[in-house]
């Protein structure tokens, strides 16, 4: 019986790889050097690549992104100490691997996401999803919303992703959260927008995302109000709802991720967006993604790393209201 084995016998939750004995550049690169979810007999917390990108605008490669985070995950340690919580120990957390969906049919691919999904959230309560572009968040809400009704969303972007259609096309990564309200997904008095800045198409964008159910809180809001006060902007709009976070890359400014397909200046820091996370452990956190890391894009891993980050102090989140 190997060490693994005597922790689940004794009913203790199986962490990361013990980097004290194997280097953290060896051995296989799941979430955080986490079991693989086959190799566990229940999760709490499931992560779940889906390597979809075909909805993009502009630059492609986002299918590679859970490659990279995960990648840029190994060197993520087991002890949160902002929250004071050690989130591997308090749930038992695995990875679940990638969805194989089709890269050349939308319409399918959502289907299969949907699928994955709810099977997924049937079996493990809360899920952490790696992209992938933003148009995996449609399928995405739709199997949280099956399971938990209508859902107040928390996305972090520099971009509304509320337009109605590229092109003609409906499923875009510009279009998940315009589709999710239509189809009843979301509880309209609890959605926010945090980190949205640059040009728009026009004065119209902002009045139609408004009809959708959005507050915005723009960049340069977010900048006078600093994290804290971010924070409480959120937790007031959110309330006790079922929140789910959406959470593309590009809220950070390209000076802390610039491997992402649609980077625009003067976006959040990395150290004002975990700051943010950290106090989702006050909000009822059922799912989260994390979208449009590009690795192409990337140098020395910063996006792969600040994105790694992000989806511990998401799981830190989640543990931290478990363990009261």
């Amino acid at each position: 019986m190997n060490e693994q084995e005597g922790r689940i016998l004794a009913g203790e939750n199986v962490g990361p790889v013990d980097s004290t004995r194997v280097p953290r550049y060896a051995g296989i690169a799941t979430f955080a050097r986490l079991p693989r979810i086959d190799e566990v007999p229940s999760a709490d917390v499931a992560v779940l690549g889906v390597p979809f990108d075909s909805g993009v605008t502009y630059r492609p490669g986002a299918r590679f992104g859970p490659a990279h985070i995960r990648e840029s995950s190994r060197l993520l340690r087991p002890y949160n100490p902002a929250l004071g919580v050690l989130p591997f120990a308090a749930l038992q957390v695995a990875d679940a691997g990638d969805l194989p969906v089709n890269p050349f049919d939308i319409a399918e691919a959502i289907g299969a996401i949907e699928r994955g999904a709810r099977e997924l959230t049937e079996r493990v309560p809360h899920l952490l999803a790696l992209g992938g572009d933003h148009t995996i968040a449609l399928p995405l809400l739709r199997a949280f919303a099956a399971a938990h009704g209508p859902l107040a969303v928390v996305h972090f972007d520099a971009h509304l992703d509320t337009w109605d259609t590229y092109f003609g096309a409906a499923y875009t990564h510009g279009t998940p959260f315009r589709r999710a309200f239509e189809e009843g997904l979301l509880d309209p008095s609890g959605c926010v927008h945090v980190g949205i800045r640059g040009p728009l198409f026009g004065s119209g964008d902002l009045a139609r995302d408004s009809a959708v159910g959005f507050q915005v809180l723009s960049a340069p809001e977010a900048g006078d109000l600093g994290p804290a006060g971010i924070a409480e902007r959120i937790a007031a709009r959110v309330g006790d709802r079922p929140a789910y976070v959406s959470l593309d890359i590009d809220v950070l400014d390209p000076a802390f991720a610039p491997g992402t397909g649609t980077p625009e200046a003067g976006g959040l820091t990395s150290r004002e967006l975990l700051a943010v996370l950290r106090t989702f452990a006050g909000l009822r956190l059922v799912g989260a993604d994390i979208v449009e890391v590009a690795p192409a894009y990337d140098h020395a891993q910063i996006t792969g790393i600040a994105a790694a980050h992000a989806g511990f102090e998401l799981i830190s989140a989640i543990a931290a209201r478990a363990s009261g």
